[in-house]
């Protein structure tokens, strides 16, 4: 089955009802009905708390995570490998490093990036990256 990793900027697209928005809601209704599966890195999870967090606040940041968990994204954890594949990410295309993670788990994977973070037009011979948002 095809997967897809989103990074934090296409859930914070998605959660903040921003450009790229539809498109991340296709991707999980797309997962709902089978079609796909949808991954997120455990550091992206956290780059999306934190988000939240400083913009909205606690209460903010915790609802948020419980919708997280109510979607069909499962989240993954870094060991060892991903984290060198993000660490070999950083230092080939400068990338900041949490948005390394999950160029690295697409690349682990075979995946496929979906994201709205312009920053990974320079790793797209690496990973295929889906664009949730014009560019």
């Amino acid at each position: 089955m095809r997967q897809l990793v989103l990074d934090a900027s296409a859930v914070m697209a998605f959660f903040e009802d921003c450009p790229g928005a539809e498109k991340v809601e296709e991707l999980i209704v797309r997962a709902l009905e089978g079609k796909h599966e949808l991954l997120m890195t455990a550091v992206d999870w956290g780059k999306v708390y934190y988000s939240i967090l400083c913009t909205r606040g606690e209460d903010a940041a915790e609802e948020i995570l419980a919708e997280v968990a109510q979607l069909p994204i499962e989240i993954v954890g870094s060991d060892v490998e991903l984290s060198k594949l993000a660490a070999e990410f950083r230092a080939q295309h400068k990338l900041p490093y949490a948005d390394c993670f999950a160029a690295a788990l697409a690349r682990q994977r075979r995946a496929t990036l979906a994201t709205a973070d312009g920053d990974f037009a320079a790793a797209n011979k690496q990973v295929t990256v889906l664009w949730v948002r014009e560019r």
